[in-house]
């Protein structure tokens, strides 16, 4: 983890993840093809059941959000990992500029210490329509 002030929106929701925390064209392969970001965050000490509730909320407003789950770090009190599937990378994209993102970027970044793991993927099961 840096000291780097966290940028990402879904970081913060969907966010965070945003997570522009990965960018790079690791993308789905084809145009509309479904896209996938998996995240790791550190709360600051004390601060991670507000940051999950702040994440989990909202998420069913997201347009061509398919899912987005939040969940608990068995052995580090602090963190969470986040996975979202979004129906294409576009849908994500046109996320990050939502007002309810934006309003939650900018209340969770005082709860974030930073991000140490994540990915884009391209889902292929568990999520109808997900195939190779």
């Amino acid at each position: 983890m840096s000291g780097t002030p966290v940028i990402g929106r879904r970081a913060v929701i969907g966010g965070a993840v945003a997570i522009a925390m990965i960018g790079g064209p690791a993308l789905a392969k084809a145009e509309g093809a479904m896209f996938g970001m998996i995240g790791r965050l550190k709360a600051k000490p004390g601060q991670r059941d507000a940051l999950a509730a702040l994440l989990a909320g909202g998420s069913d407003a997201m347009p061509g959000c398919l899912s987005y789950v939040v969940a608990e770090d068995l052995a580090d009190a602090d963190a969470l990992w986040v996975t979202e599937i979004w129906e294409n990378k576009a849908a994500h994209d046109a996320s990050l500029s939502l007002p309810a993102v934006r309003d939650a970027i900018a209340k969770g970044r005082p709860l974030i210490a930073g991000f140490d793991s994540g990915a884009q993927t391209r889902p292929i099961s568990g999520v109808p329509g997900a195939k190779r």
